[in-house]
Formats: structure tokens, C-alpha cells, sequence
């Protein structure tokens, strides 16, 4: 998975079709745990996507009161 290149709603899309399969109980533990380390990388990456859009509407926020 190269995280950097997916957008936000792609990378979050990811991370719930991640959870449903092992919600489901199905996947064998490997899979589980690889899913697992996957799904952590993924939420990080939501993460940092969202807090990056927060700043930038901060930003406009304060350069459109002229504070």
C-alpha cells in the first residue's frame, strides 16, 4: 500500500473494507494481523490528511478576518 498517493476518501474507504474483514471473524490470524498493521498505517494517513485540512481552513479563517 503506498498511502502517500491515495486520497483521503480512498485511504478511508480502505480502512472500513479492512475492518468489516476482520469484524467478520473469517480471515485467518496472519491475515489478521497484516490487516491489522495495514488498518494502523491507514488511520495515521486519514489522520494526517484531516489535520492538514483543518490548518488550511484555519489559515483561511484568520486571512479572511484579517486577525
Amino acid at each position: 500500500m503506498d498511502s502517500e498517493k491515495l486520497s483521503f476518501e480512498e485511504a478511508y474507504k480502505q480502512l472500513t473494507e479492512l475492518v468489516k474483514k476482520m469484524e467478520s471473524g473469517e480471515l485467518p490470524l496472519a491475515d489478521s494481523v497484516a490487516a491489522y498493521e495495514q488498518g494502523i498505517k491507514l488511520k495515521a494517513y486519514c489522520e494526517q490528511l484531516l489535520k492538514e485540512a483543518e490548518l488550511k481552513i484555519e489559515t483561511l479563517k484568520v486571512s479572511n478576518t484579517g486577525e
